[in-house]
Formats: C-alpha cells, sequence, structure tokens
C-alpha cells in the first residue's frame, strides 16, 4: 500500500522525493500552485448537512489539505481537512478514470492541498464521505508533515515551527481561538460600557507610564534616538483626558528589555483604559467584573485550576493590605525599615535579585514579590507605597500609601491601576526622584515626561487608569506566557 512504503523512506530522502514529483507534475502540464480554487461548502457545513446533500445527490466543491492516505487497489481513501473539519473522500478508478487516479496515487503526498468535486456517500462501516468525481492539485508540499508529533518534541522546535504545533494539535489551535475570543470579549465590555479605543504611539522620545528597560532605536529621519513604548499609551490616553474625552482604552503591543521567564516577555499584547471622574474604589469594582465578564465569555467558566491554585472567579475577591501583607510573610515594616535591612532579609529568605541599579524602591518590591507568591487570590493588592508608585494619587489618609490596586491571581500580579496622579507639581516632583534614580544606576526608573507634566498644567480632571497584560490569559490557560503567544520571539539557530 502506498502508505507503507512512504514509512520506508528515509525522511532525509523525503524531500527529494517530493521535488522529484513536483517535476514529474509539471512536466504533465499541470500547475502544481494555481492562485484559483473553486469552494462551494467548508467541510463543517458538508458534515452539519450530509443527510441533506446525500439526498439530493448533487455534486459539490471542497477544499483542503490531504492529513492521510490508504490504497486498497482500485480504490483509494484519504482524509482532507479545511480550517473547519476533516472528511474521509474516496477516490475510486470507475469513477474518476485511470489518469486521475494513477496521478492521484503516484504524485499526490500527505500534506497536499487538493480541490474536490463529488457527493456525499456513507460507506459500509457507516462513515460520512465524499465520492471524488474530479481533483485538482492547489499545493504541491516538498516536507513532511510530522506524525503525531514523533520525532518534534523539543520544546524550542515546537516553538519555532508554530504552524507545524498549530496543524499537528488541535489543542493546540484552539488555545489561539480562545485567545482572539479573551481580547474580543474585553473589547466588547470596554465598548459597551462607553470607551473610546484610541491608538497611541509606539515610538516614543521619553518612555513612561512604567518601570521598566526600553529598547532603543534610531529615527534616520529626525535623526533622534527612540525608545518603543514600555506601557500601552499611559501618558498619551491620560493627555488624552486633559482633551476632554471621559473614557478610552488601548489594546496593542508594548515592549521592555527584560528578561524572560514564564510569566514576562519582550513583546506582548497589553490593555489600558483611563476613566475621567472615576477613582481606584469605582476602578476595581469596574475591574473585577471585567475579569469575570471576559473569562467566562472565553472559557465559559469562572473556575480555573492555576499552578496549584483553585480559582473561583466569582467568589468574593479580597483586599490585600501592601504594608501588612509584607509584614505577614517576611515581619519587615516598609514604612520603617531601610535597604540594609531589606538586603539582609532578602538574604536571609534566600530570594535572588539583580544588584545594578538597587535601591530602596528595588528592595520593597522584590519583598512583595516573594510575598505574593503565597497568595490564592481572587483579590486586589492595596495602599500601596508611594515610593513605587510614581502616576499613582496619594491616599488622602496618608500619604505615604497610593490609592493603587493591582488585581491578585494565583499568587501573580495581574494588572496594575490607580486614581491617577494630576497635580502636575506633586508629579514634577516625583519625576525628578526617579531621574536620580535613573542617574545612580536604576535603568528601569522612570524618564521625566516634561511635555506631560505641561499637558497637567492645563488640568486633567480625577481620573482611574487600569492595564493588563496577556499573561492574564495565560494564566487562566494555566500555560507559560511563552507558550501562549502565536509565533514567540526566538533565538536564531546557530
Amino acid at each position: 500500500m502506498k502508505q507503507d512504503i512512504k514509512k520506508e523512506i528515509n525522511p532525509s530522502d523525503e524531500y527529494d522525493i517530493r521535488v522529484q514529483r513536483l517535476n514529474k507534475i509539471r512536466e504533465l502540464g499541470i500547475d502544481p500552485y494555481p492562485a484559483k480554487a473553486r469552494r462551494d461548502f467548508e467541510i463543517s457545513s458538508v458534515l452539519s448537512d450530509f443527510e441533506e446533500l446525500e439526498k439530493s445527490n448533487k455534486k459539490f466543491f471542497i477544499v483542503g489539505r490531504i492529513r492521510s492516505i490508504r490504497s486498497h487497489g482500485n480504490l483509494t481513501f484519504a482524509q482532507i481537512q479545511d480550517g473547519t473539519s476533516a472528511i474521509q473522500i474516496a477516490f475510486s478508478k470507475k469513477e474518476i478514470g485511470d489518469e486521475k487516479y494513477k496521478q492521484f496515487v503516484d504524485l499526490i503526498d500527505i500534506g497536499d492541498f487538493l480541490e474536490i468535486n463529488g457527493n456525499c456517500f456513507v460507506t459500509h462501516k457507516g462513515e460520512k464521505s465524499v465520492m471524488v468525481s474530479d481533483w485538482k492539485l492547489l499545493t504541491k508540499t516538498l516536507r513532511p508533515l510530522p506524525e503525531k508529533w514523533h520525532g518534534f518534541k523539543d520544546e524550542e522546535e515546537r516553538l519555532r515551527k508554530r504552524y507545524l504545533d498549530i496543524l499537528c494539535n488541535p489543542e493546540i489551535k484552539d488555545m489561539f481561538i480562545k485567545r482572539s475570543k479573551f481580547w474580543n470579549a474585553l473589547r466588547k465590555f470596554l465598548l459597551d460600557r462607553g470607551f473610546l479605543e484610541v491608538e497611541t504611539p509606539a515610538l516614543e522620545i521619553t518612555t513612561g507610564g512604567a518601570d521598566a528597560r526600553p529598547f532603543i532605536t534610531h529615527h534616520n529621519a529626525l535623526d533622534v534616538d527612540v525608545y518603543l513604548r514600555i506601557s500601552t499609551g499611559e501618558l498619551w490616553q491620560k493627555k488624552l483626558m486633559v482633551a476632554g474625552y471621559d473614557k478610552t482604552f488601548e489594546i496593542g503591543r508594548q515592549f521592555r528589555n527584560e528578561g524572560m521567564d514564564a510569566e514576562h516577555l519582550q513583546d506582548y499584547t497589553q490593555m489600558e483604559f483611563y476613566w475621567a471622574y472615576a477613582d481606584y474604589e469605582m476602578g476595581m469594582e469596574l475591574v473585577e467584573e471585567m475579569y469575570k465578564y471576559v473569562a467566562n465569555e472565553t472559557f465559559g467558566t469562572l473556575k480555573f485550576k492555576i499552578k496549584n491554585f483553585d480559582i473561583d472567579l466569582g467568589k468574593k475577591w479580597e483586599r490585600y493590605d501592601y504594608r501588612e501583607t509584607i509584614m505577614k510573610y517576611t515581619g519587615v515594616d516598609i514604612l520603617k525599615t531601610d535597604e540594609k535591612q531589606i538586603i539582609s532579609k532578602l538574604q536571609e529568605l534566600k530570594i535572588e535579585y539583580d544588584t545594578k541599579g538597587f535601591n530602596i524602591t528595588r528592595a520593597i518590591d522584590n519583598l512583595l514579590k516573594y510575598c505574593r507568591k503565597q497568595m490564592s487570590g481572587p483579590g486586589f493588592l492595596i495602599n500601596v507605597p508611594e515610593i513605587v508608585s510614581p502616576l499613582a494619587k496619594k491616599l488622602e489618609t496618608d500619604g505615604r500609601l497610593t490609592q493603587r490596586f493591582q488585581p491578585i491571581i494565583a499568587g501573580s500580579e495581574l494588572g496594575n491601576g490607580y486614581s491617577e496622579l494630576n497635580d502636575p507639581i506633586d508629579q514634577a516632583q516625583r519625576f525628578q526622584r526617579q531621574e536620580q534614580l535613573r542617574k545612580e544606576g536604576d535603568d528601569e526608573a522612570q524618564m521625566y515626561d516634561h511635555e506631560f507634566v505641561e499637558a497637567l498644567e492645563h488640568g486633567m480632571p480625577p481620573t482611574c487608569g487600569f492595564g493588563l497584560s496577556e499573561r492574564v490569559f495565560s494564566f487562566l490557560m494555566n500555560k507559560s506566557a511563552r507558550e501562549c503567544q502565536i509565533f514567540p520571539l526566538m533565538k536564531p539557530r546557530d
């Protein structure tokens, strides 16, 4: 049988064999890569309307990739798959003639794309099938597809050849359908509540909106160095609040030139919204509602198994006090300590940290990350210190803390929001402190944005801002962030 013969072929010879078949096809005057294809139905439609199509006995056109072939003398069965489903097709020498049958058997390989003209019938084993009355080659493939991932289990290679990963693993294909649903649900949630979708620059003279190390490139036309944005338009969207818009949001890519791990990437999708005349309490109410809506629309449930946590987004969301949380797990009072004491505690807890540009801000953040891993959620981390929140409004009851909130789910921060700082003098002073940290070696500290301060001087209303990244989707999938990117950045082969 044809399939058995192919199993004996050395994989290293397969490419040459397929090229020989390609040349033979061209010698026969057949175009192996035509531009046009006829298609009356998707395969899923054929299957759903099968009885009606069988009863009518009308011929129709379908298209797709051949996924398997098995020959029985004058009858050959194959499976054809398009983007919706797969169905068995039957090639009979009696039905299509000796020449067309021989061409299929001798020249067509698993993986080739065909246009099929035929009609529905049911085999004696009861399988819904299409009897082929004519066929046309749409694409000749030169490399074989992996068979059930045999010999192709290396994760790096699988991510590098993501197109094969998707093709051969239905669960991976389904994951990216869910990812699309995730972002569309998020967009619909905000649009239905009156938010305006906007686009802001990805290239910036001054980065802003986050503590992160940026990518730097050169703008030839202006002859200046520019940065790829590290937030999805935070300072730009707040300028739109100055301009008179009440609700805006953006979904787009942002870039951070930092380390890679299961939760962090350098090039990823982020959503940020800004809501005038709202504070962080209103923001938490909206965000909790938004997470529940998006999870249910994407996955059809609010209950998830993430890492070692059983998460129920439908239950009451907790409130975690930043200072009390660190006190609980480490014994350190972050409002009554210094950098030296925190370093001693980090060493005691065996917490690794980057010493470059290390300061009290980074020290407190490292303590928080240690504590956060032990918090199940869902809930919000609140009362975040001003020293680690250069863009958040201070608490009216304690100026050392801010009106900031971070969703905590399965031991990780899955979003960030706050009552936005709109006092231009306070903002300028905080930028100055951040600028000093940069001079001392902290290249993740924020840059002084004079134009943003000037915009605030024109007046920005009370505003709540919030952002989340694709990390939320990867957590709900219980997979690494890299696994959940359709084409993650890969290091070039040597």
